[in-house]
């Protein structure tokens, strides 16, 4: 068996149309949007030869794919790595690289964890800490927004959610950059994240055993769960380094993306201004339009077809989220920013078992941020270049200097 990247080296089904493009290419991962187009362009999947592997970036097939979690699996690995061939970096995640029954048992937990009762009790802080952290940044009027707003904000307000007695924004950070490139091929942009490691693992580990978390955050419910032999103590352990993971960075992306294209289509914001009650609408038109989670694999765990196309097992399909959530047979007018659309079905947060888990405390929180933008921010504006960061699975932002006006008397 040939293997490329940790996985099978497949060659491209028949009629399947060969693309020599390097999806990770930095200036691609850096603005996609041309490689979104072109991907689409191309027909239902595309044959990347530098990885053996196929791509979809069209609405449909990247749904199917991604949502069908009996013939596209998770638990052989959401990145290029395939974890039946090769052992993977850390033990899997137990919810995001797992399929039922096993996938059922800990999402479950997780459910009940960030259940609509535990979220509604976290409201009021999350308020309180966004309205207090606008009202600081609009004292200073200029400010990074990556590190002052987005950062500062998520790695306060989540990991006290979560119980943690300790906390240290840039190893949180870097934790969930260092998972999601981790995701991709060995290049320099993983290996310079995976040497992050030796410092951040252990520290992230220790954080989330039982002793170092409060009795009364989401990881004392989790490990409430271990007590009932639901779930094991290590698997309790591991589900709090999932939230940890997959909750901070892509928080941190998506309030990223809300001032930069605040800042980026002001109109948009004076309509959030007029209406706060906007602001959850508004966000998920900030996912489908930004797409935090840029892309994610599956494993075709059987001999299938997808759209005429005969896919073998062992296939790594890369789905390209962002590209999908800009197919203009599913929204009209895609490359259009409007927080009105309504976008449902958008694949920002993925769908069906596998999406995301933590995405009802990651709504709060950002519908707590926009909502403190909204009554108290009467203008956002561009005060140098906004650079976004390349990275094998997020596409966020690496600074990001705006000012904050202050709404006029």
């Amino acid at each position: 068996m040939n293997m490329i990247e940790g996985h099978m080296a497949i060659e491209a089904p028949e009629n399947v149309p060969v693309w020599d493009v390097d999806p990770y290419d930095h200036d691609i991962l850096r603005d996609p949007f041309a490689y979104y187009s072109e991907l689409r362009s191309r027909g239902p999947f595309v044959y990347i030869p530098k990885y053996a592997i196929l791509a979809t970036g069209r609405y449909p097939e990247a749904r199917e794919v991604f949502t069908d979690w009996e013939r596209f699996v998770s638990s052989r690995g959401v990145g290029l790595q395939d974890f039946k061939l090769e052992e993977p970096w850390r033990p899997p995640s137990v919810v995001l690289e797992v399929d039922p029954p096993y996938h059922t048992k800990t999402r479950n937990v997780i459910a009940r964890a960030l259940s609509p009762k535990a979220i509604r009790a976290l409201k009021d802080s999350f308020q309180q800490a966004a309205d207090r952290l606008i009202d600081e940044l609009l004292i200073k009027g200029t400010s990074e927004m990556v590190v002052e707003l987005a950062e500062a904000y998520t790695t306060t307000v989540f990991p006290a959610a979560v119980g943690l007695s300790e906390t240290d924004s840039r190893r949180l950070v870097d934790y969930g950059a260092m998972v999601f490139n981790a995701l991709g091929p060995d290049n320099e942009l993983r290996r310079k994240a995976m040497a992050q490691g030796p410092d951040i693992v252990p520290w992230i580990t220790e954080r989330c055993k039982r002793e170092n978390l409060s009795a009364d955050g989401i990881g004392a419910t989790i490990y409430a769960a271990a007590d009932e032999d639901e779930i094991t103590l290590e698997e309790a352990g591991m589900l709090v380094r999932s939230l940890l993971s997959a909750g901070v960075d892509t928080t941190v992306t998506g309030i990223g993306s809300m001032i930069w294209c605040f800042a980026t289509y002001p109109e948009q914001f004076d309509i959030l201004k007029a209406d706060p009650k906007l602001a959850r609408p508004a966000f998920e038109e900030i996912l489908r339009f930004t797409s935090p989670v840029h892309s994610f694999f599956r494993t075709v765990n059987v001999d299938t077809e997808v759209s005429g196309v005969k896919i073998v097992d062992g296939t790594k399909i890369m789905c390209s989220l962002g590209a999908a959530n800009r197919d203009e047979q599913q929204f009209p007018e895609p490359d259009k920013f409007d927080i009105k659309r309504m976008p449902a079905g958008h694949l920002a947060m993925g769908q069906g078992i596998h999406g995301c888990v933590g995405q009802v405390i990651a709504r709060a929180e950002v519908e707590a941020v926009s909502t403190a933008l909204a009554n108290k921010v009467g203008g956002i504006e561009f005060a140098g270049e906004a650079i976004w960061r390349p990275n094998h699975s997020i596409r966020a932002l690496d600074t990001l200097p705006v000012t904050f006006h202050g709404k006029q008397s």
